[in-house]
């Protein structure tokens, strides 16, 4: 990340780059994961290489290209010039064929699962964990966590404010702590540091490493984020989780009930978390529901599509 890049500078350089990478390694397929820039910039290099593009994650949708931004406009780029489509739901997929796109499609769960998958069992090793309780080791187990991202461009100013305010409320009770891994994009870092930095039981940390924080996601009581991976991964982990975000283009899970959409309104982000902390019935409802995302299988989809085999799609029924 550069100081002061705009999303423009970051896909030139991305592409100049890419350009590069691909004269040299002469790819017969560039395989994209997500809905990043970066994810856009690769896949549209490749597109101009005519190289194959292979989507992962394909077919999110919110419908509102403002919402979230840039993602939904990068996603629907990188669905338009891929060739192999692979969605992580029957939703997901059934947006791609309504759009009529010339890839093929394929419903395979998401990526995210296999690696969530992988992570708890490198967790479940003492060894692994001992580094990460040190790292936390303010974490009081007999409070309560509540373990917050948020990052979205469409949040920053008076979204993000909004946010803050939120968790300084939510903070005023001695039995909560607040950790919030902290965005290394200026525009969070400056927002955030000043408005919750002082607050003695919010602890402000740097991104941390994915096992860290699968760590973190475990141990929490409850999850508040703009993220979409974590709206993922927090049902898997039967963690609640509340979505600061207005829409979402992962409907499946506020369907399962496993996740609520509370935007950034001071009033919901505090009353809802108060409400999971505080009523036991309610917070089990959010951890009943079987995981709609995956089954830890994605990859192995992915693997036989590409090679031409055939392909047992994920179904969310058979999940336990």
């Amino acid at each position: 990340m550069h100081e002061g890049q705009t999303l423009n500078s970051l896909t030139a350089r991305i592409l100049l780059a890419m350009d590069d990478l691909i004269r040299q390694s002469r790819p017969d397929l560039v395989l994209v994961h997500g809905d990043t820039t970066t994810a856009m910039a690769a896949a549209l290099a490749g597109f101009h290489a005519k190289c194959k593009v292979a989507h992962i994650e394909a077919g999110l949708r919110t419908g509102d290209l403002a919402q979230p931004f840039p993602e939904e406009m990068n996603r629907c780029a990188i669905d338009t010039v891929s060739s192999f489509l692979f969605a992580p739901t029957e939703a997901a997929k059934n947006n791609l064929l309504r759009a009529e796109l010339a890839g093929r499609c394929w419903v395979t769960g998401n990526t995210v699962i296999d690696a969530l998958g992988l992570a708890c069992k490198l967790l479940d090793d003492p060894k692994r964990v001992a580094p990460i309780e040190q790292q936390f080791d303010f974490i009081d187990e007999q409070r309560q966590l509540v373990l917050v991202t948020g990052h979205r461009r469409e949040n920053f100013g008076q979204g993000l404010l909004n946010i803050c305010e939120g968790l300084t409320e939510l903070a005023k009770d001695p039995g909560i702590q607040i950790v919030y891994p902290v965005h290394m994009n200026p525009n969070v870092q400056s927002a955030v540091q000043l408005a919750l930095s002082h607050i003695p039981n919010i602890y402000l940390v740097p991104p941390t490493d994915y096992l860290a924080f699968v760590w973190l996601m475990r141990r929490a009581s409850v999850i508040l984020t703009d993220s979409g991976g974590v709206q993922e991964e927090a049902p898997h982990l039967k963690t609640p989780v509340l979505v600061m975000r207005d829409v979402t283009e992962r409907p499946e899970a506020v369907a399962n009930g496993t996740a609520k959409l509370v935007g950034t309104h001071v009033d919901s982000i505090v009353k809802e978390t108060q409400r999971l902390l505080r009523d036991a019935s309610y917070y089990d409802s959010f951890c009943k529901s079987a995981n709609p995302y995956g089954d830890g299988r994605a990859s192995e989809r992915i693997v036989h599509a590409l090679l031409n085999e055939p392909v047992q799609e994920f179904n969310p029924a058979f999940v336990t």
